[in-house]
C-alpha cells in the first residue's frame, strides 16, 4: 500500500543583507519576481493570497498564514491545475530570518509534501535559494 506520510524539506542561505531587506523580497511582488516566477500576486497578511506563476506557466497557489515583520513569513503551497498532487494550500511554507552579524540567515522548511513530491521541492528550491541571494545582492549593491 503506498505511504501517504508527508515529509519535510529544510534549506537554509546566508544573505549579506539586514532582515528588513531580505523580509521584502519576499513580501513585495516586484522583488519576488526576481528570484522566483514570472509573475506574483501577494497580499502578505494572514488569509491574504500567496500565488506565483513561474516561466513554466506552473502556478504555485495558497494563502499567508503568519507575517511577523522582518523575522518569520508562513505560507501555504500547492499548485493550481489538474492532475497536480499537491492541490494549492495543502502544503506549508515557513520562512525564519535570523540577524547574523551584518547578514541574515534565512532557514526554509517546507512540510506537508506527499513522499514522491519531494525530490522535485527540494530541486526547486536548490535551484531559487541561490537566486534569493544573488537578487538581493543584486539590489543591496543598486540602492
Amino acid at each position: 500500500m503506498p505511504t501517504t506520510e508527508a515529509t519535510v524539506i529544510e534549506r537554509e542561505v546566508r544573505i549579506s543583507a539586514s532582515p528588513e531587506t531580505v523580509f521584502a523580497f519576499f513580501i513585495d511582488p516586484q522583488k519576488y519576481v526576481r528570484w522566483k516566477g514570472r509573475h506574483a500576486e501577494l497580499d502578505p497578511r494572514p488569509g491574504g493570497l500567496f500565488r506565483v506563476e513561474f516561466e513554466t506557466k506552473d502556478v504555485a497557489r495558497g494563502e499567508f498564514v503568519e507575517i511577523e515583520p522582518y523575522r518569520r513569513i508562513v505560507f501555504t503551497w500547492g499548485w493550481e491545475g489538474e492532475g497536480h498532487p499537491i492541490p494549492p494550500g495543502t502544503s506549508t511554507v515557513e520562512v525564519t530570518l535570523v540577524p547574523d552579524g551584518d547578514a541574515t540567515v534565512v532557514r526554509l522548511v517546507h512540510h506537508g509534501l506527499p513522499e514522491a513530491a519531494i525530490p522535485r521541492h527540494a530541486e526547486g528550491w536548490d535551484l531559487f535559494l541561490p537566486r534569493l541571494v544573488d537578487a538581493v545582492a543584486e539590489h543591496t549593491t543598486n540602492e
